[in-house]
């Protein structure tokens, strides 16, 4: 089956608890058995090796927690294709491990490239520890005024020196009525932090704040597609796509 004959079906999933401690392959293998058992006709590459026609998003780092992650799926349009999404998130939820949860799906047109090419941005919240609030309230109004900040990354298996600064969209010290207080043993910060040329880790905005600074929890609330001065969410908890990758037809909330 070609890529080209599949229809595409978008889904978004939230991943947490101890479920973020597992790799990005790993998922990838929960997903697969996932969508066999729930009988929906995966189209499949041809050739020598054929794979399901499955594509991620971004990769989440191991043991980050994400409020949104993306999957492309094909469809074999030569099988059973439902015709009503209604009811997908919550079966497909039923029969992956616990800490996945299915939030949407919609049908996609033809338009626009692979969900890492489209992904412009992604916004973080982080909660760390090592200094005070006070300390890393200053740290951050630094690295913003800064031109420049070197880091030091892994790039195919050699450590090189990259700037930070220019990923970093935004960076903030959130007020928790918690752990907020100067004193606090962990404070939490929000980033925006740009996908290309390349992607920003958590541990490498920390990184850039201090190396005295221990990264305690990371979420990925939000991944952005920016179009023409607008931006969008790849597929929202409603089920709706950024304008012109939807189908001829309406799209179908998943419950």
């Amino acid at each position: 089956m070609s890529a080209a004959a599949a229809e595409r079906v978008r889904f978004r999933y939230a991943k947490g608890g101890r479920i973020r401690f597992t790799s990005q392959r790993d998922v990838a293998r929960m997903w697969e058995r996932a969508l066999r058992r729930s009988r929906l006709p995966v189209a499949w590459s041809e050739g020598f090796s054929p794979r399901p026609l499955l594509s991620f998003g971004l990769a989440l780092p191991t043991g980050c927690e994400s409020l949104g992650e993306y999957l492309d799926v094909r469809l074999d349009p030569a099988g059973d294709v439902p015709s009503d999404l209604t009811g997908l998130s919550g079966q497909l939820t039923d029969l992956l491990p616990e800490g996945i949860e299915v939030q949407a799906a919609a049908r996609l047109g033809e338009v626009g490239g692979s969900l890492q090419q489209e992904v412009t941005s992604c916004d973080w919240e982080m909660e760390v520890s090592g200094v005070l609030a006070e300390e890393l309230a200053t740290r951050v109004g630094r690295l913003l005024a800064s031109p420049s900040v070197p880091i030091r990354r892994e790039r195919k298996g050699r450590p090189v020196e990259d700037d930070l600064r220019p990923a970093v969209r935004s960076l903030a010290l959130l007020v928790d009525p918690v752990h907020g207080s100067p004193g606090g043993g962990v404070a939490r910060i929000s980033a925006e932090l740009a996908t290309h040329p390349r992607g920003v880790r958590p541990k490498e905005l920390l990184e850039g704040l201090g190396t005295d600074l221990v990264l305690v929890r990371a979420c990925r609330t939000h991944q952005w597609i920016e179009r023409d001065g607008s931006r969008w969410e790849p597929l929202d908890p409603g089920g709706r796509v950024p304008p012109g990758a939807d189908a001829p037809h309406a799209q179908e909330r998943a419950s």
